[in-house]
């Protein structure tokens, strides 16, 4: 697979995120690094348990930017599934950079991977089933768009990005609208071109959003019975399922698939990026065993 089937961030975003952590890392300079002579190395990258690897891009930049010259070899591609114990790139440069880079770089590469990996369990778990895995904005503090990239490696798909790329329709929007219809009616005013996610708490508000018209509907929190009322809905004559449906709230990987099941078309799940269990890698320098 090739990163840019997945949309990889700009490298102006990558770097921004690379200056970051580089900074709050090494700061006025890597004391430790400095007892190192400054002479050509070899390094090695393992990876200690299963995974999709995901983050190359942050990887590379943060051993670029303190060692423009250095050479890694990728072995594995972004999104490939590596087993446990596999090196999946060498890296030549210089031994003060390496050591340097090492932490950051490794930082990244693993919340990113765990969040492929996490994304990638969930995306298995309803094959089949014509639902998309979203994520949110539940996200690390400035790794959102680093997260959202992972999702799409991973195999999900991206809900807004943030406030500003798509309108949310949700119970106090309603409420001061003073109906589905209304809140409907101003978001459609105000934001002609942004894509319209409502949120109804009943049927009558899914009658109500589907017939004003929108880009989707989050039914949250139905209990079974009534979201597969709301999908015969959604799916019959007027409405034919040309708005798609959304669930979100109380989704694990114990009621992933029966949810999936139910005819819903988009389940999203904060806990791709909120929970993020970091994938374990390790870089040591010499070559890399046979």
């Amino acid at each position: 697979m090739s990163e840019s089937r997945f949309e990889p961030p700009s490298q102006t975003d990558v770097d921004a995120d690379v200056a970051a952590a580089l900074a709050e890392d090494i700061g006025s300079g890597d004391v430790t690094a400095d007892l190192l002579p400054d002479a050509p190395e070899s390094a090695y990258l393992l990876c200690k348990e299963d995974c999709v690897v995901a983050g190359r891009p942050w990887f590379d930049a943060v051993h670029r930017t303190l060692d423009p010259g250095v050479r890694i070899d990728w072995r594995r591609s972004e999104g490939d599934r590596i087993a446990k114990g596999t090196v999946i790139a060498t890296l030549q440069g210089h031994a003060r950079a390496l050591v340097s880079a090492e932490r950051s770089a490794l930082n990244f590469l693993q919340t990113l991977s765990g969040t492929a990996t996490t994304t990638a369990l969930y995306v298995d778990a309803v094959r089949g089933t014509g639902a998309r895995i979203l994520d949110t904005r539940k996200t690390v503090p400035g790794l959102r768009l680093a997260q959202k990239y992972a999702v799409r490696v991973g195999g999900g798909d991206n809900h807004r990005i943030g406030l500003y790329d798509a309108v949310m329709l949700k119970e106090n929007h309603i409420r001061v609208a003073g109906s589905v219809a209304a809140a409907i009616d101003a978001a459609r005013s105000k934001h002609p071109n942004l894509p319209l996610i409502v949120e109804v708490e009943t049927l009558d508000q899914l009658r109500e959003a589907l017939a004003a018209g929108c880009t989707r509907i989050l039914v949250d929190d139905f209990d079974a019975a009534t979201r597969r009322e709301a999908v015969r809905i959604a799916k019959s004559a007027p409405f034919d399922g040309r708005i798609p449906l959304e669930v979100s709230g109380g989704v694990d990987m114990t009621t992933l698939r029966a949810i999936a099941e139910d005819g819903v078309d988009c389940i999203s799940i904060g806990g791709l990026t909120k929970h993020v269990h970091a994938i374990d890698f390790s870089m040591k320098l010499g070559p890399a065993p046979r």
